[in-house]
């Protein structure tokens, strides 16, 4: 009989749903950081447009990824909640003033909507930036005693967890920018075609800068990446991000418009596997693994079932209205 490592699919499910989190919020708050480089009205109308379908639903996978790790890690949660609490309430307010400005932008004068707009634009680089620096508290480990947190209030706050935070928003700018590559034409696609190449070397510059910061952290990041005979398994993701970064270069010169968005997110997912490979089996780096912080087998067991129906759903209609919400976004006439 085989057995089945509980803790294991619950960590994988939950890294799953920030992962997708991330990549399709990503380009929504990439959007707003870019705002400001879009001063026309119509051109904002467009950009906003071309997420209007999707844009609510996005937050349903950090729904899911945090209440996940409530209920499948409840130490890990009651571990770096406390670490948290600082970036996270500034990701939240971050996430209401995008939200609110979003649906008011619509009802209001001239004068007041570009007060929206600043919300707008504020609220995504307070959230990008904040998501980003709760990375790097994490990855640079979180000080813990008894199984409880025994750090500082202000520990999160470091030159690392800055510049994670920094690339986040590189990152996510760089996403938002191929998204209007994908979905506007003429003059404001153009325009997201120079900020694309000007974003991915700056995303890149952002890659090299944490993935050589992060060896420095800790011994264990160190021996995953660089002792034998773990390069062997760990070299494939720096040459992949080599390779990717060849092709998007290409689709950008040829201007493919389709594919430097999934080009951008392919950079992001390997990424976010050399986050996974630096830190499992931790679940708070260098502190609690992922078997110390579970809870008892049969809730998690109870919990997969749920799931199993769950993410197949939230998939399928996340799928059905990109679908549905494909093609090109043109001024005062929509998609088409």
């Amino acid at each position: 009989m085989i057995a089945i490592d509980l803790p294991v699919i619950w960590a994988f499910i939950i890294a799953f749903a920030v992962f997708v989190y991330v990549v399709m919020d990503g380009f929504d708050l990439g959007l707003g950081i870019l705002f400001p480089l879009f001063p026309r009205k119509e051109d904002r109308d467009v950009i906003m447009n071309s997420v209007a379908p999707v844009w609510d639903g996005n937050e349903t996978w950090l729904v899911l990824g945090g209440g996940g790790m409530m209920a499948a890690f409840p130490l890990a949660y009651a571990v770096l909640m406390p670490a948290l609490y600082t970036p996270m309430i500034v990701m939240l307010l971050g996430l209401v003033f995008r939200g609110v400005a979003f649906e008011f932008r619509w009802r209001t004068t001239r004068n007041k909507q570009n007060r929206w707009d600043l919300a707008f634009t504020g609220g995504s680089l307070l959230a990008a930036l904040a998501q980003g620096i709760a990375l790097g508290a994490i990855l640079q480990g979180i000080r813990v005693s008894e199984r409880v947190y025994a750090g500082g209030w202000w520990d999160w706050l470091t030159p690392f967890s800055i510049l994670t935070g920094i690339a986040l928003v590189i990152g996510y700018a760089l996403l938002g920018a191929t998204w209007l590559v994908m979905k506007t034409e003429g003059e404001l696609r153009d325009r997201a075609y120079g900020l694309s190449w000007a974003l991915l070397f700056a995303m890149l510059g952002a890659i090299g800068a944490v993935s050589l910061a992060t060896p420095f952290l800790a011994v264990q990041y160190t021996q995953r990446w660089f002792t034998w005979p773990n390069i062997i398994l760990t070299a494939p993701v720096p040459v992949a991000v080599a390779g990717v970064t060849v092709l998007l270069l290409r689709s950008l010169a040829n201007r493919y418009d389709y594919q430097p968005f999934f080009l951008a997110l392919a950079l992001f997912a390997l990424s976010y596997a050399g986050l996974g490979i630096s830190m499992y089996p931790y679940i708070v780096p260098q502190s609690i693994t992922i078997w110390q912080a579970a809870s008892p087998e049969n809730s998690q067991l109870f919990m997969l079932f749920g799931v199993a129906i769950l993410i197949p759903l939230i998939l399928a209609y996340t799928a059905w209205a990109y679908w549905v919400f494909r093609g090109k976004v043109k001024a005062e006439h929509g998609y088409h």
